[in-house]
């Protein structure tokens, strides 16, 4: 099939579109490749897909409702792994129209592209950022998701509603997938798996925050784009019967999903895990809780499983062991 993969340059895109390649689709992958993080760590990324001869690369912002326009009218995708978005939450809180124009205008370009040129299947990344200050655990796709604590969560609730008007009015079969903390090789430079080890290999303090207490449900890349793969080829159907008691599911050919690795890990081990694979140990300034974060996440892929037979395996240890691995010797191979 033909795919268009957006932020193809982007973490969690790279490889599914390195993935997809592999498995002997087509795929069209774009992004803007802004200056949020390195840009350069994103041209990489893509030069893995440089012998890929099923690979083509498009610079391309997706909030340009023209070019998005003319995209999906000249190349007719069969479906759409949509994973371009103005990332981390920190950063909403000093530049909140960055998200607007990417993670609303975006998604609505999107939206409309799949509406106009009959996509098979839109899968678009939403987060478990929308779960906010949730209580319950595990996090399940029935909980109430309604009281966002920062800007980057209320755009990805916001995509998650926009999906379902669209596969409600237009009957487009939409999955939105509420990603859980992922990590791993070729991993974002702004969360806390590239940070800490930055700063422990490089022998500079690292910032804990809640004194180490938060909790995240650690997801590696690899179950990432398996989970990604395995619901691409899970097409939503309308159902009629649905009670319409679950933000999750939809009369529409609509769901959203969970994929975490279904285990949190304290914050505290997740750092032991980085200074075992580092061979140093960290000096530690212990900080109160950050505006915008939350305590804790943790997964319930129950959904997930029944769907797919798929369930993440990969713990922190041999992760971040992977991880650090990689980051010394891409950085090594830089430096030379």
């Amino acid at each position: 099939m033909k795919f268009l993969v957006t932020g193809a340059a982007g973490f969690i895109g790279s490889a599914t579109s390195l993935k997809l390649c592999e498995m002997g689709h087509t795929v069209v992958g774009i992004d803007n490749l802004n200056d949020y993080y390195d840009p350069q760590l994103k041209k990489d990324r893509l030069a893995r897909l440089n012998n890929q001869q099923s690979f083509s690369f498009q610079s391309l912002d997706i909030s340009d409702r023209e070019e998005m326009t003319a995209l999906f009218a000249s190349q007719k995708f069969d479906r759409v792994i949509h994973l371009a978005a103005q990332a981390g939450v920190r950063y909403s809180i000093e530049n909140p129209m960055a998200y607007v124009d990417s993670n609303l205008v975006g998604m609505a370009n999107v939206l409309e592209g799949c509406r106009h040129n009959n996509v098979g299947h839109l899968v678009y990344a939403s987060s478990s950022s929308v779960y906010g200050m949730n209580e319950k655990i595990p996090f399940a796709e029935d909980d109430a998701v309604d009281h966002p604590v920062s800007l980057y969560a209320a755009t990805k609730k916001s995509n998650e509603l926009m999906a379902h008007s669209y596969s409600h009015l237009y009957q487009i079969p939409v999955t939105g997938l509420r990603f859980f903390t992922v990590y791993g090789p070729w991993g974002r430079p702004d969360m806390a798996p590239f940070l800490f080890t930055d700063a422990i290999v490089n022998d500079r303090p690292i910032k804990v925050f809640n004194h180490g207490k938060m909790l995240r449900d650690f997801t590696y890349i690899d179950d990432i784009v398996e989970g990604v793969i395995r619901i691409q080829d899970k097409v939503p159907t309308a159902n009629p019967d649905d009670k319409l008691d679950s933000p999750a599911t939809a009369r529409a050919p609509f769901r959203v999903l969970n994929i975490g690795n279904n285990e949190p890990v304290q914050l505290s081990d997740f750092i032991a895990a980085i200074e075992k694979a580092a061979g140093k140990t960290a000096e530690k300034i212990m900080l109160p809780m950050q505006a915008g974060d939350v305590p804790r996440t943790f997964a319930d892929i129950d959904r997930l499983t029944a769907l797919t037979g798929f369930k993440p395996e990969m713990d922190i240890q041999t992760g971040m062991q992977k991880f650090v691995d990689w980051y010394l010797e891409y950085y090594k191979s830089n430096e030379q």
